[in-house]
């Protein structure tokens, strides 16, 4: 492990007044033209960073265009049915993140007239907004002198300023807090922190930074010190879980039997064909399961490729599945829609299934994906 290379006062003496100067200068040559970057609106600002919170830029930017365009004000989000907006946000994983959006801007609506608050403090009691994010709207839209943390911001300073402490630990995150608002100049706290965040994102990247084209390097700590590839520290204490999912897509004609998740799970709110959850990878290639036991038609044709295991990986999970088809005549769709009933699916069309949010695993499957 390594020691703090400066205490606080030691690092106001490298001169932050430079430090922000450097990134400033940086940002005005390197930032991406992105639409969030156009306004003051805080409604677009908080889209856009709900959006891309662990999502990159490239993969958000499409999906922060098309809530836009669904929903041009947080009064048009609050009033959309949940449905719809688990739809738009399918792929995207998260999903947390979209029953948050829908829920804080009925907050805002509800709570504050269809306005957001105007500070920090404030911003923290929205549903889904954390301390980066009531910082990300202060600043972008208020001018509020509140520094963002987030990843970029973690490694650029502690590569910067040689701070070895553990980054995922609560001393670690106060720490960083105090200095990233040390360093912050008041005056210009909004373009600051976009900048420092670009830079860690284009420049000060997790693997092979742009030392060499640095405008920090001269006084980076880690780059010094060749400590570059040990900072950040995070000390990763998760444990992985694995699971094991064995899917039933049941069609009827062009209907198919579907389920909605319920809460306190992955995919909360989501659709998806009944499942049997096993308890080790080898009994997934068991295409029955009782299923279909109590169900007196039996498939006209049975699909089931044992070897095909899609692997899906969370960031605190690792879903192992299999699917399997069974293919019924039409004749059978009432006698299939009250069974489905009794275990509380549903029988619909494709088409209704289509416009249903699904789960990235769902959609790999659908689109014939690995």
């Amino acid at each position: 492990m390594f020691n703090i290379i400066f205490t606080s006062n030691k690092r106001i003496a490298l001169s932050t007044n430079a430090f922000a100067h450097n990134i400033l200068q940086w940002f005005e040559t390197n930032k991406r033209d992105l639409p969030w970057r156009n306004t003051k609106n805080p409604y677009i600002i908080w889209l856009s960073e709900i959006i891309l919170q662990q999502t990159r830029v490239a993969q958000g930017l499409p999906y922060f265009e098309k809530f836009l365009a669904n929903y041009p004000t947080v009064e048009d989000l609050a009033a959309a049915p949940s449905e719809e907006i688990m739809r738009l946000w399918q792929g995207l994983g998260y999903y947390s993140r979209a029953r948050n959006l829908h829920f804080c801007a009925q907050q805002v609506v509800n709570e504050y007239g269809g306005s957001f608050p105007t500070s920090y403090k404030e911003l923290l009691k929205l549903k889904g907004v954390g301390s980066y994010t009531a910082a990300a709207i202060a600043s972008f839209a208020f001018d509020e002198p509140v520094a963002v943390v987030d990843g970029n911001v973690f490694r650029v300073l502690a590569r910067y300023f040689g701070i070895a402490t553990d980054i995922a630990s609560h001393a670690g995150k106060k720490e960083f807090e105090v200095l990233a608002n040390e360093v912050l100049p008041p005056s210009k706290a909004g373009s600051y922190n976009q900048a420092i965040m670009e830079f860690g994102a284009l420049h000060c990247t997790p693997n092979k930074p742009n030392c060499d084209t640095c405008p920090l390097v001269r006084s980076c700590v880690a780059f010094t010190n060749n400590l570059v590839q040990d900072l950040p520290v995070k000390i990763n204490k998760v444990k992985i879980k694995e699971r094991y999912f064995q899917y039933y897509q049941i069609t009827c004609g062009d209907q198919v039997i579907i389920r909605q998740r319920g809460p306190k799970d992955i995919w909360e709110g989501l659709f998806e064909f009944p499942l049997v959850e096993t308890n080790q990878k080898e009994e997934l290639q068991l295409t029955n399961k009782g299923i279909l036991e109590d169900l007196e038609i039996i498939p006209t044709q049975v699909v089931h490729d044992s070897s095909q295991v899609f692997k899906h990986i969370l960031s605190h999970q690792r879903i192992f599945a299999n699917f399997v088809r069974f293919e019924f005549e039409k004749a059978h769709e009432e006698q299939l829609k009250q069974w489905a009933h009794a275990q509380n699916w549903q029988l619909v069309s494709n088409e209704t299934f289509e416009n249903l949010g699904k789960s990235r695993l769902i959609l790999r499957y659908l689109n014939g994906e690995e």
